[in-house]
């Protein structure tokens, strides 16, 4: 919440206060006559007497109309002042603000939370990037709709002050009706007890001629009295919904002062604590981000000094082995003797098994020359034609 709102929202939390602090007062109860009236009262009701004439029928109808015109022109007022507002319900915006809020998971924080198949599809964004976006959309929601609120508090207190005028014009609208109804009924008191008696007498002492006249003027008189009785009576139920109204108009009120005060407490204590809240939500992660960020960088050294040693011992390990060997190693020369040897062991093998060969080659060569040889000197010796051919082949 920006701090001009919330400046606004404090001072509002006196007006709030003047305006519940408002005690109304209450209707008066059983009606005034005239005979029991204080001298005030009495002087009011003779004025409202006064009003009435019982010649003129205007007079008895619009009697007491008067007092009702003030109240038609501030309840025209207000009706006009409704009509001319763009005002929602100021309940929606509370709960607004509470879905809002209960949007608001503090479980995406969770680094260790693995995401899910459609979050690394879709490549969002790592949990706390998106909470502090998160938050942010938030900050802004709330910011608008607590600026609603202070204008929906400054439209119910204008209301509430409406609706304390409105109670107390129509509370002496309900008192001017009694002196209205004490009027009547004293009139049509006096009118029975005796301006109707006097003119009956009146049309019993006339002469013949002037009885028709007089008997008309008596039936007339009676007639406005009827008339009179039954204004008075209409005002009688109105006053009574009058008296009726009154509750409402209170009922009305004290949901609206209700309203107001629930308003204020949410922009001056709830929607701060909220956001205060939120905002240790963010500090405690960012913390945590940091511890995480620090246990990693321990966790890498530990790996790093582990593996280092583990490598040192290794690669030392082999270094001096390499160091104390010599340009050859004594098995390999040992190895490399014993391949010497046989090699020339099995050269001289091989060099005798030839010259062994050859020499038993060469004996049957020569046995074989002579076979040969004789062979061919006994074909010589045939005579036939084949055996003089065989022997010419044979060198001497």
């Amino acid at each position: 919440m920006s701090e001009t709102i919330q400046k606004k929202a404090v001072e509002a939390e006196t007006l709030v206060k003047e305006v519940t602090d408002v005690t109304l007062p209450e209707p008066k109860g059983e009606l005034a006559t005239l005979e029991a009236a204080d001298p005030e009262t009495s002087t009011a009701i003779r004025r409202r007497i006064d009003e009435i004439d019982m010649g003129d029928t205007n007079s008895i109808i619009s009697f007491g109309s008067a007092a009702q015109g003030e109240l038609q022109q501030i309840s025209q007022a207000m009706l006009t002042d409704v009509r001319n507002k763009d005002v929602g319900p100021a309940g929606d915006s509370l709960r607004d603000i509470v879905t809002t809020i209960r949007g608001f998971s503090v479980s995406e924080l969770d680094v260790r939370r693995k995401p899910t198949f459609w979050e690394r599809l879709l490549g969002r964004a790592a949990p706390f990037a998106k909470f502090t976006a998160k938050y942010e959309t938030v900050q802004g929601q709330i910011d608008k709709i607590t600026d609603s609120l202070l204008a929906h508090e400054h439209t119910l207190l204008k209301d509430i002050k409406s609706l304390d005028v409105l109670y107390e014009k129509t509370l002496d609208f309900y008192d001017e009706l009694a002196l209205y109804i004490a009027a009547g009924e004293a009139k049509l008191t006096e009118l029975d007890a005796t301006e109707i008696p006097a003119l009956e007498a009146a049309v019993q002492a006339a002469p013949e001629d002037d009885q028709v006249i007089k008997a008309q003027e008596l039936r007339d008189l009676r007639a406005a009295r009827d008339d009179l009785e039954r204004r008075v009576h209409d005002l009688k139920l109105t006053r009574q919904v009058t008296m009726q109204s009154l509750p409402s108009i209170r009922l009305v009120q004290e949901n609206d002062k209700s309203l107001v005060t629930k308003i204020n407490s949410t922009l001056v204590n709830t929607v701060p604590l909220w956001e205060t809240q939120l905002a240790q939500a963010v500090t405690i992660q960012r913390s945590a981000e940091a511890a995480n960020a620090v246990r990693d960088a321990n966790n890498l050294t530990n790996e790093l000094l582990t593996a280092n040693a583990a490598n040192l011992r290794e690669s030392n390990k082999v270094i001096r082995e390499e160091m104390e060997r010599g340009v050859f190693d004594i098995e390999a020369v040992k190895k490399a003797n014993a391949d010497l040897i046989g090699t020339i062991e099995e050269s001289l093998q091989i060099a005798d098994e030839g010259k062994r060969k050859r020499a038993e080659a060469e004996t049957e060569l020569k046995k074989m020359e002579t076979e040969l040889r004789d062979t061919l000197a006994a074909a010589k010796a045939r005579k036939d034609g084949v055996g003089d051919n065989a022997g010419t082949a044979v060198p001497k």
